[in-house]
């Protein structure tokens, strides 16, 4: 993947990972804890499952970004313009790049900006590993 003016290296996503490990008490620990609304329908993976797995309407976040990366519901109007600008799906994103992308909108806020996508470019690239994308400082 590369944009218009810079270049950016990255692998394409998935690549015969093996499935993430996960625990079905921390999941339902964030759906409760967060008040995710019922008609939301939010599902623990099957066994095996990918997050590339995400039935049909559904989409993968990880409950981690509830954590340590103080990700809410529902998302703001900057996540989804960086997804939109890089072509990547939420859950191809990190809990790092999560960080990197929350931080800079606190950062941004904190001081009476409103974060934009060309903002965050100027500080921070694209890398990708293992079919994951997160973000390195310029």
């Amino acid at each position: 993947m590369s944009t218009t003016d810079e270049a950016v290296t990255v692998e394409k996503a998935g690549g015969g990972l093996p499935p993430l490990k996960s625990d079905q008490g921390l999941f339902e620990q964030v759906v409760r804890g967060h008040q995710f609304a019922d008609e939301w329908d939010a599902r623990y993976p099957a066994q095996g499952q990918m997050a590339a797995d995400a039935p049909p309407g559904y989409i993968t976040l990880f409950t981690d970004f509830f954590g340590d990366d103080n990700f809410r519901l529902p998302a703001t109007h900057f996540l989804g313009n960086i997804l939109q600008y890089y072509t990547f799906y939420i859950s191809q994103l990190s809990p790092m790049g999560m960080v990197r992308i929350r931080h800079f909108k606190f950062v941004c806020r904190s001081q009476g900006e409103e974060p934009t996508v060309d903002k965050f470019r100027t500080f921070y690239q694209l890398q990708s590993k293992l079919g994951f994308f997160f973000f390195r400082s310029s």
